[in-house]
Formats: C-alpha cells, structure tokens, sequence
C-alpha cells in the first residue's frame, strides 16, 4: 500500500506538466507520498519508496530523454533505453532522500512547515548533482495568486507552497489533530502580497529568425551556403531594434573569418545589432556555445560563453566517457566564467543559452548587473514533438517573472516567443517552419527582491529542513510511542 501511495504521487506529479497540464492537482500532488512516508516506520523502506516515486516521475516526466540519447545520441535503441533508465534510478535519488527524512518529519505538530523546506530545499539542490529540469513551482506559471511570491522567492515560494497544502492533505487524510494544519494560515500572506503593475504591451520591436534547421543535417559547403542566403533574407526588415538569431546546430564558427564577415553584413545591411548563436574557441581552440553580439556597423562587441552545460550532450563527465555525444563537436564543450550584458544603443541585454533557462540563480545575474531585457537563444530540435518544448517554454516563463523582464526566445524550430515581465506568452511563432517575426519587447530598470538576493529563500528552506531532522530523531527516540499508524 505504501509503495502504491508513492507511486500515484509520482503519476500526479507527472500530470501538472505540460503534456498534461493538470495543473490544478499542484497541492495535493505530494500528499500520497507524505502518508506513505508517515505510516512507514522502516527508513530503508522509505527510501525504496521514494527511490521508485522518484523513478517514476523523472522518466514520466522526461521521456524525451530516451529519444535523445537514441537518435542524436548515436546510442541505438538498447543504449537508448538503458541510458533512459540510468537517468531514471539517479535522479531517483533525491526523492528517496526526501521520503527518507521527511518520514521522520511527518510525525511532528510542526509537520507541514517542515516538510515543505525540506522538499524545497532538496529542489535547488538538483543542478548540483547533474540535472536540473522543472520544480513543482513551475506548475504555479498560471496561477496569479502563487505567482505573486516568484518575484521575492523565486519559483522555490511556490514549491514551498504546493508542499504545504500536499502535506495538509497528507494530514487531514490521517486524521491528524486540526490545530497541525493552523500553519496554512501563513499562505494569507499572499493575498497582502503585490500583484505586480501590468505591462505595457511593448513599445520595442525585434526580428526573431527561426531557421527550422534539421538537427542532422549533413553539412556540405553548398547546403551551407544555401542556409545562409536563406537566412539572410529571413533577417531584412524595418522597424527592429535588434535582430536575434537562436543557437542552432550549423557550423557557424566565430574565429572563421567567412562567417565573421557574412555575420558583419547582415548587421550592416540592417544597421541595427545583431545577436546570434554560434561556436566561439578558448585560446587552447576548445569548443565554447556562444552568443555573439554585433553592432550595425559588422564589428563584434563582445561574446558570452555558455557557462552551464547539458550533461551528455554539451559535455560528457570523465566517468562516462564511453558514451556517445550529442553534438557533432569534435570535443567536448567547454564553460564559460563570466556573465556577459550586452550593450543595446542605450540599453542592456542578457541573453542565456538554451538549457540555462533551468537556473534562476544564474538567470537573475545577467538582471542583477544590468540587463534590462533578457534573450533565450536555445535549439529545441533535439527534443523532436515532444512535450519538452513546453516543458521548455513554461521554464523560461517562470524567469521572466521572477525578475520582471521581457524574455524574447529565439529558438531553431520552436517555441519562439515573446514573454513579458508577469512571465505571459504575448506572441509566439508556429513551431516547425522557416520564419521570422517582429515581436514586442521592452526595457525595465527596477529590480526584484529575488533578482538582488537569490535564492535565500530556497537555501533557507533547506538549513531549516535538515537542520529539523535531528530534532524529530531526537523526539522520535524520547518518544516512541508517538509514531504514526
């Protein structure tokens, strides 16, 4: 039974997603787990529960993995699956982590504010350990009255919240005492809270090419030169700010002086700035995912390196290097050091490379020293008509709301959009064509909290959660007869 009840809160966690979007389950999607946790007085059965809650959910979650590591992983259909697999039991791992503690946690009069740090906490942790894709929070990207917390706590204030009301359920459904649920009277705060002033619809406008290339695209010097007179034509018009191409997976090398110089006449030919995606080097010609930025008259103003890289597909870690990668790079891609804002006439921008969008704290950087409008340069392709390029789109979202910025996403063959600061889809182009779009923007000045202080909330949640354990241990072996049945 306990093993069922965890197991039906990684299907309902599944299911707040896009590719099902029921997101109204958020808050009492972890309540099954939470009584499972409660009445299992085994901690190694706790483990293995939430080990296969957490099996469950990333590979539910995340079946585009499969395709990936198949089709441009080069790995076949066995390595495919096994790869998937792999990466199922791992990311596993932090829910049978939670369920572990948070059994212990599930006993006490204090339960609902301790559990929801805990599982909070663990959440930022993800992109420490290899991975990291959506929180529960982004299942709040609908929601005004939660989403009035992301500009002060990030998207782990709305985590925090659907964990409380999941283990208020948990509670009410083992009939605990009503005065342990009185800690829901904390979540009226956010009725006190800001709604946040409506954005203007954009004064500004920029041409987003979308370029529709194949991911697999055998590169001859003729089908190069062709995709380049395409684009080309793609990227005139009047009325931009600035023209943004996405990262796409062309050989488009910035130390090649052909490029350089085609690159130069576009923004020549246009007069207004050119972003775009495209190979840098180290001085060592190690291969960097770079975001180049040109004036109107063709001369580079500067270049930001991607820092976070995809695991498996940008760079393969020293203990798996037998496994194929991704890209076609003859190395492995290396990070970048420093955050880069652009200089737009009199303005700023930060643009992020593709799966960089998954970490708000290095998000907020480019906001936090200046940038007044962020750019998403990201190449989808890999993930084929899956449901990860909502998944994709609703995290990018999710950042534009936490600091209260225009995000213009750029992409290879979809979702290209525009986002304003309330984190809304304002426009968006048809996946899956060759196209290009003027669509709207502008610039913002004022900070959020969450853009100046990070993630404290979020790290306070977990120093506040462990830092709980040995307490409920301690209470726990003072008083056994207090376990719950």
């Amino acid at each position: 039974m306990n093993l069922a009840l965890a197991l039906a809160s990684a299907v309902l966690l599944i299911l707040i997603f896009p590719g099902f979007r029921f997101t109204w389950l958020a808050p009492v999607a972890l309540a099954p787990l939470l009584v499972a946790c409660a009445r299992e007085a085994s901690w190694k059965r706790r483990w293995l529960c939430g080990w296969a809650a957490g099996f469950l959910f990333w590979c539910g979650v995340c079946p585009w993995i499969q395709f990936v590591l198949e089709v441009h992983g080069g790995m076949g259909r066995w390595g495919g699956w096994g790869g998937y697999v792999l990466f199922g039991l791992y990311k596993g791992l932090h829910m049978a982590a939670f369920a572990t503690l948070a059994g212990l946690l599930m006993r006490e009069w204090w339960a609902i504010p301790g559990v929801a740090a805990l599982w909070t906490g663990i959440e930022r942790t993800h992109g420490y350990f290899g991975f990291a894709w959506l929180d529960v929070g982004n299942a709040g990207i609908n929601m005004p009255l939660p989403m009035r917390l992301a500009p002060i706590t990030g998207v782990y204030g709305l985590s925090f919240v659907f964990a409380m009301l999941g283990c208020a359920m948990a509670l009410i459904a083992l009939r605990r005492p009503r005065r342990e649920l009185a800690w829901l009277l904390m979540l009226a705060v956010l009725i006190a809270l800001p709604r946040g002033t409506l954005s203007a619809p954009g004064s500004q406008r920029a041409l987003l090419v979308q370029p529709n290339l194949d991911t697999e695209l055998n590169w001859t010097e003729d089908v190069l030169h062709s995709t380049e007179q395409k684009l080309a034509l793609l990227s005139r018009g009047s009325g931009a700010g600035i023209i943004i191409w996405p990262e796409v997976p062309a050989p488009f090398y910035v130390n090649d002086a052909a490029f350089r110089e085609y690159a130069a006449g576009i923004a020549r030919t246009t007069e207004v700035p050119f972003l775009f995606g495209a190979i840098g080097a180290t001085p060592q010609r190690e291969p960097l995912n770079s975001a180049v930025l040109m004036d109107g008259s063709g001369k580079v103003v500067d270049r930001y390196d991607k820092i976070n890289l995809v695991p498996f597909g940008e760079f393969v870690p020293p203990l798996f290097g037998w496994v194929n990668r991704i890209t076609h790079e003859a190395g492995d891609f290396v990070a970048g050091d420093r955050v880069v804002v652009f200089p737009v006439g009199e303005h700023k921008a930060g643009a992020f490379i593709c799966y960089e969008s998954a970490f708000p704290d290095l998000v907020r950087e480019f906001v936090r020293t200046g940038a007044e409008v962020l750019v998403n340069l990201s190449n989808d392709g890999y993930f084929g008509h899956s449901a990860a390029r909502e998944q994709h789109l609703e995290i990018v979202r999710m950042r534009a709301a936490e600091n209260r910025r225009w995000i213009l996403r750029a992409t290879n063959d979809g979702i290209t959009a525009a986002i304003d600061p309330r984190g809304r889809v304002v426009e968006r182009l048809v996946p899956f064509e060759q196209t290009a779009a003027l669509l709207p923007y502008d610039y913002e000045r004022t900070q959020t909290p969450y853009t100046r202080y990070g993630d404290w909330f979020a790290w306070g949640c977990l120093a506040g959660g462990l830092g709980l354990v040995p307490l409920a241990i301690a209470r726990a072996v003072l008083c056994p007869h207090r376990a719950v049945t």
